[in-house]
């Protein structure tokens, strides 16, 4: 395989990997007996903002960072203390020491800094695995008391129920650098993440696949500042076009795809499954097929917790994209080919159409919050943290495996909505719940596994990994397969539904139901 010519947009700059001096115990820098809980964080600015955000973050530690150094350009700052908290270095060794101290998140506390400068330092600290935070507006917060409470607007541990954790590792460099790297659904919420996460780990080409224009458009201004779409980074295109997959990875010569596309929203898919299957299903077999002639070295898909047991149009077509992936995984590893493997997770904070977007513009426009049921419940993280797990499990696979993430303990929605009422100063009494009750295919309670699946534990803490259950293996897919993508290209649902019922065994699509679906097995809001 010749490698393409093309290559990844040169980052604004390239901070350097130097250490500084070794950062002091946990007890040193401590203020108080309490040992720190939060993230271990490192500011980037040691003036007057860098000295108030750690005043405040000493005094809240609700905020969930822990100050362990700051940086600063300035040679008068340098080996000095704020706070207790050390000066570790210059700006541009800003990725050698975030590895050194082990640095979770990195925090821009310089006024006025220019958006080039705050894009070569997120850069950098993406480079080590850490995180980027930073205070929106400088000049307003140094007129206020507490500079900290301008961190962010929302306290994600309060609405998940536990401490988001920055995952992502260094070693993922070793899947990425110096690649091509593919990412399907680019211009979604997690494809566009997936591109911010993989561009800081120095691909030698960043393609960005997506059917919407205007998201190829807005997610390259967003990586590098400009979108002047007159480059091979960006490409528009269909995954249900299987000449045009197999045209741009013949061109592109792709050697880590990580496949985002797909359609989403449980409710549309029930009223339309031959779309469901032309996408989810039929999309992920184009992909997977041109994958293997052009010898793509991995290809992970990315799947959702509707696939585990699927009671839905979305999960059993999500589901039958990873059966896939596994049956193609075996026929690379025969070959000695490529690594083929699946990632399925929850709900994620802060995509599109996801509960908190729906929620603030219910919110806003002052009507009613609507919920599908009082007691339903939900597995929620973060963006940042479920690509951050995507790469480290591309980096952990081996061939075949759909490997699950661990979100935690599920949240009721119901609390969810009352924490983010509270944080934008609203009162329980002040919002109007409206429950909808459950639609079809959605379940009470998700389940990350099926019942039989077995959980096995991986090399990442967060990260586990599944056996395909008896009797539904990938073998049993390939004539199953044919009819049901004649009859969704057909456009018909009926027998699209028929179908996808013999292909997985247990699933029963919702429409043919003669009863309400029992309660453990139906209701939750839109979104991964």
């Amino acid at each position: 395989m010749s490698p393409h010519s093309t290559s990844a947009r040169p980052h604004t700059a390239q901070p350097g990997a130097n250490g500084g001096p070794a950062a002091p115990s946990a007890a040193a820098s401590a203020p108080a007996a309490t040992p720190p809980t939060g993230l271990r964080t490192l500011i980037v600015g040691a003036g007057a903002a860098g000295t108030a955000l750690v005043r405040d973050l000493g005094r809240t530690p609700e905020f969930g960072l822990d100050p362990i150094g700051l940086l600063d350009d300035d040679p008068a700052k340098a080996d000095r203390a704020v706070g207790g908290v050390p000066v570790l270095g210059t700006l541009a060794e800003l990725t050698g020491l975030a590895v050194r101290h082990r640095v979770q998140v990195v925090a821009l506390a310089i006024p006025g800094l220019a958006p080039q400068r705050v894009r070569a330092l997120a850069t950098a600290a993406a480079a080590a695995g850490a995180a980027v935070r930073y205070l929106p507006s400088f000049l307003a917060a140094l007129r206020r008391e507490v500079v900290g409470s301008d961190m962010r607007s929302l306290d994600v541990n309060r609405l998940i129920g536990r401490h988001e954790v920055h995952v992502v590792s260094a070693d993922v460099r070793d899947v990425i650098e110096g690649r091509r790297v593919l990412v399907t659904g680019a211009g979604g919420s997690i494809g566009s993440e997936l591109c911010r996460q993989v561009n800081a780990f120095n691909p030698s080409a960043l393609y960005m696949l997506d059917h919407d224009e205007s998201n190829l458009h807005r997610l390259q201004l967003e990586i590098w500042g400009e979108a002047l779409l007159t480059d091979e980074s960006l490409v528009i295109a269909d995954i249900r076009d299987r000449p045009r997959i197999q045209q741009i990875f013949r061109d592109l010569q792709p050697e880590v795809v990580f496949h985002a596309a797909a359609h989403k929203h449980l409710p549309l898919l029930e009223r339309h499954p031959s779309e469901a299957v032309k996408s989810n299903v039929l999309g992920t077999d184009h992909l997977v097929e041109a994958a293997l002639a052009t010898g793509v070295e991995r290809f992970v898909l990315i799947s959702t917790d509707k696939a585990a047991d699927p009671t839905s149009v979305l999960g059993a077509s999500k589901r039958l994209a990873e059966l896939i992936v596994q049956a193609n995984a075996r026929d690379a590893r025969n070959l000695g080919t490529g690594v083929f493997s699946a990632v399925r997770f929850g709900n994620v904070l802060g995509s599109r159409g996801s509960l908190l977007s729906v929620l603030a513009e219910q919110l806003r426009s002052g009507g009613p919050v609507t919920i599908t049921h009082p007691d339903v419940t939900r597995f929620f993280m973060t963006i940042e943290e479920a690509v951050g797990l995507v790469l480290e499990s591309a980096r952990m696979a081996r061939g075949g495996e759909v490997f699950v993430l661990d979100m935690g303990e599920p949240v009721r929605i119901v609390d969810l909505v009352h924490n983010f009422a509270e944080q934008v100063q609203l009162g329980r009494d002040e919002v109007e719940i409206r429950y909808t009750g459950l639609r079809a295919g959605e379940k009470l309670n998700e389940a990350l596994f099926s019942e039989g699946e077995e959980r096995l534990p991986t090399a990442h803490a967060r990260i586990y990994a599944t056996v395909a259950e008896r009797g539904a293996g990938p073998e049993d897919l390939a004539g199953g397969l044919t009819g049901l993508y004649e009859a969704a290209v057909g456009n018909s649902d009926e027998e699209v539904r028929r179908r996808l019922a013999e292909l997985l065994p247990g699933y029963r699509t919702a429409v043919s139901e003669p009863a309400p679906v029992p309660a453990l097995s139906a209701p939750y809001p839109d979104g991964f």
